[in-house]
């Protein structure tokens, strides 16, 4: 049975706040799933009283969910909120939220510190919260929720982390990953080691390759902010597709617990092949949108968009070539790739199996034997489908693909978006879906070498129309000729 707290979340009028946070707790409550006595506190420089801010937020609910707002839920949810004005620079700040929480039965004793914040505002935060002892653990528990970025590069992760322990402890602090969340990521693990079938098959001797694709048809919208600070490597690579990586190459852990699993992931990290300076552009390609057509509208470039340096060399796609050095993934190329405005919103784990060795259908009507494909959808479709051969039907000896569905593929009924599932984690101290801190630290020291190169090289970028798949230069990062991006689930895009 989960403990009933305090959810205050720093930035609470932000974008994350408004689109993804009260809405995830809003469902939950809805779905009876939130402790009857938590509440919801907001932490804003706006001059609101309780009243207020629950006006705002039923208008932003009414935004967001549209129809499938239910009021007597929403009435219910509206008791739980209350609102704090403060400023995270203020000492005396500090002190009067001190005051509120211990002012009377309504606060429960345990609370989560939700930091909605820009990353640079992330030891603040927490320094905030130490001032007046909300960060010590004195007849309840206290846990601080970080958002990625966790740092610029890797220097500066590692300066945040130090700064971070200055005041919490490690198990206090939980790095939310919403990837990690999603219905399909949490099913790898039940894929992967609760069938034997695919033991035998998951490692070098069969699978040629590996790709890892998130793809989103919307540009950069009101973030240009942050975008021009962080680009596509450190907004999507470094953290999502990486954890996916993981995943993906992980060995069994010993046990279901945080610390085994996690375990298991840093020893893929620590295992990647380091990228040396002067073979990043083997390894690595960048490229930024221009003008195009998405849905049959036409779309500005990077460039054009608002509060965009006309001279950025920002990227908003990026590809990747790694390495695993261990004893099962030795020599597999991992391709991850990731960019705004493509052709499609997909987020796709493609793995290509090896041909057969024999060429035994040569002399016959199959001119060439396609390879068998294995592949994760994790958005929008939420699948896991296997691609084989089989012969079709008729005089002669034909072959045709046929995709092998699992049955997740069609289920319907109510399933927990990845931050409601990923909340309740934080609310329950489970840290299995969540980052360690060298997690996080080897993850860095991954794409570092590139941002270090890129960082450098700003007279420059390659370009490619908004509504495309990205540059056609992004290529030559393959090994083989044989080898190209999977874009989507039908068998007709499969790479021949």
């Amino acid at each position: 049975m989960l403990d009933a707290c305090v959810f205050t979340i720093f930035g609470a009028t932000g974008h994350l706040s408004r689109t993804k946070l009260l809405p995830a707790l809003y469902r939950l409550d809805k779905a009876g799933r939130l402790p009857e006595a938590t509440v919801i506190l907001g932490l804003g420089r706006r001059d609101w009283d309780n009243s207020q801010w629950r006006a705002e937020v039923s208008k932003w609910l009414e935004e967001r969910l549209g129809g499938s707002l239910d009021q007597e839920a929403l009435d219910h949810f509206n008791q739980r909120l209350h609102f704090f004005s403060a400023n995270i620079g203020d000492p005396d700040s500090s002190m009067r939220l001190r005051q509120l929480l211990d002012s009377g039965p309504e606060f429960p004793p345990n609370h989560v510190y939700y930091l909605s914040l820009p990353p640079s505002e992330y030891k603040a935060a927490a320094d905030f919260l130490a001032l007046s002892g909300l960060n010590q653990e004195q007849g309840g528990w206290r846990r601080l929720v970080v958002e990625k970025p966790f740092g610029y590069h890797l220097e500066d992760a590692q300066i945040l982390d130090r700064h971070l322990h200055r005041n919490f402890t490690e198990q206090q602090i939980f790095r939310i990953d919403h990837y990690l969340g999603k219905e399909t990521v949490q099913n790898i693990f039940v894929f992967r080691f609760a069938n034997l079938m695919w033991e035998p098959l998951w490692n070098r001797n069969l699978i040629d390759h590996v790709q890892i694709t998130h793809s989103e048809m919307a540009g950069i919208e009101d973030r240009a902010d942050y975008y021009e600070t962080a680009g596509a490597l450190r907004d999507m690579i470094q953290s999502h597709l990486m954890q996916m990586l993981a995943l993906v190459a992980m060995e069994p852990p010993a046990t279901m617990d945080a610390e085994s699993i996690r375990d298991e992931k840093v020893k893929v990290l620590k295992s990647i092949r380091p990228i040396p300076k002067a073979a990043v552009h083997a390894h690595a390609f960048r490229a930024q949108y221009t003008r195009g057509r998405v849905e049959g509208q036409d779309v500005p470039g990077y460039l054009d968009e608002e509060q965009v340096d006309k001279q950025s060399t920002t990227e908003t796609y990026a590809a990747l070539k790694l390495y695993i050095d261990n004893w099962r993934w030795r020599n597999v190329p991992f391709y991850l790739r990731t960019g705004k405005r493509l052709a499609k919103n997909s987020s796709l784990i493609a793995i290509r199996f090896k041909h057969p060795p024999q060429q035994l259908f040569r002399e016959t009507q199959i001119a060439a034997v396609p390879p068998n494909w294995l592949l994760m959808g994790i958005q929008p479709e939420q699948c896991i489908r296997i691609e084989v051969q089989v012969r079709e039907p008729g005089i002669g000896m034909r072959a045709r693909t046929t995709q092998l569905d699992a049955s997740t593929c069609y289920q319907a009924g109510y399933q927990l978006d990845a931050y409601e599932s990923l909340l309740l984690d934080v609310i329950a101290g489970d840290h299995a879906q969540f980052l360690r801190s060298d997690e996080v630290e080897w993850a860095w020291r991954v794409v570092d070498p590139i941002i270090r190169t890129w960082s450098v090289e700003r007279e420059f970028i390659h370009t490619y129309p908004a509504g495309s798949w990205g540059p056609e230069e992004a290529d030559r990062i393959f090994e083989r000729e044989d080898q190209q991006w999977r874009h989507s689930f039908s068998a007709s895009d499969a790479p021949r």
